[in-house]
């Protein structure tokens, strides 16, 4: 409800907006091409033509925002039932609750009251899977941007992305051993070899680490690479004695996936414990064969 309100508050402002922008650049060309006509006729024609603009925008001010605003009420409709819906199943929870412990000292009313509680947590659950949203992304367009560089001999096989806060975009090509990095137009302006990079993550506003393996052979470990003015410089290296297919940075930390295996090390290299370790796939947290499966999740903790 809080996206629909402000997406439309948006359009109404850039609807009203850029008719009151067309009208002042009219007007403006009106009053220059008349300056060689008397006075009192330029100012006679420029009210009336100010007269006849005006009514023009109240016209569609009122008739665009008042169709807006019925489509805004459209689209809230259901929204509000749920939320309504929602509020009812909580407040009738709590009264169960209530209940339940008013009625601790009277065996059978409270066998009764808690039989009813569970019937009601089973239709709110209910309700719940049956309303909430069955996605998190809406994808409102896309576009193709061929980043491979006019030297490399195979073509782009992009393993990890991240995007740094000026915009521009760091992207892992494995089959070229290559970061490049990516402006805002998409376009490569500069890149730093890498062997084997798996995936890439940031750690400041300008430095990325790379999460680099390959397979059979003992190339792996976490590449440093800074980024200054647009241009990539490789830094520290660290070498870890495991597969490295995944990287993630929290709060001064790495968690590298490898395999089926979730490390947590210092920016140091200093491994700091074995998160997690779970045998689903042999090589949990990444994409493979077409199924999408979680690399870790970072807990902060519950009190």
């Amino acid at each position: 409800m809080r996206y629909l309100t402000v997406s439309y508050n948006e359009h109404e402002k850039y609807m009203v907006e850029g008719m009151r922008l067309n009208v002042k650049t009219f007007l403006h060309q009106c009053e220059n091409s008349t300056v060689n006509e008397t006075y009192g006729h330029v100012r006679d024609k420029v009210n009336d033509m100010r007269v006849k603009i005006t009514s023009v925008l109240v016209d569609f001010e009122k008739g665009a925002v008042k169709e807006k605003k019925e489509e805004l009420k459209l689209k809230q409709a259901p929204l509000m039932s749920v939320r309504h819906s929602c509020i009812r199943h909580h407040d009738e929870l709590l009264q169960i609750h209530y209940a339940i412990e008013k009625l601790l000292d009277r065996p059978e009313l409270s066998f009764i009251a808690r039989k009813k509680c569970q019937e009601k947590i089973q239709q709110s659950d209910t309700f719940l899977k049956e309303n909430s949203p069955n996605h998190v992304f809406t994808v409102n367009g896309k576009s193709v941007h061929n980043v491979k560089i006019p030297t490399e001999s195979y073509s782009c096989n992009i393993t990890g992305i991240c995007v740094l806060p000026d915009g521009q975009v760091l992207v892992s090509d494995n089959h070229n051993d290559r970061v490049k990095l990516l402006n805002q137009q998409y376009q490569v302006v500069s890149h730093c070899g890498v062997t084997y990079p798996q995936d890439i993550c940031k750690i400041t506003p300008g430095e990325v680490a790379v999460a680099f393996y390959k397979n059979a052979s003992s190339i792996h470990g976490v590449q440093l690479i800074t980024v200054t003015e647009s241009h990539l410089a490789a830094g520290r290296k660290l070498e870890l004695q495991h597969k490295c297919l995944g990287i993630a940075h929290h709060r001064g930390e790495l968690f590298v996936c490898a395999g089926t295996v979730l490390f947590k090390y210092s920016l140091s290299g200093k491994q700091v414990c074995r998160l997690y370790e779970g045998g689903s796939h042999y090589d949990t947290g990444k994409n493979y064969c077409g199924f999408i499966l979680i690399t870790f999740v970072l807990c902060t903790g519950i009190f």
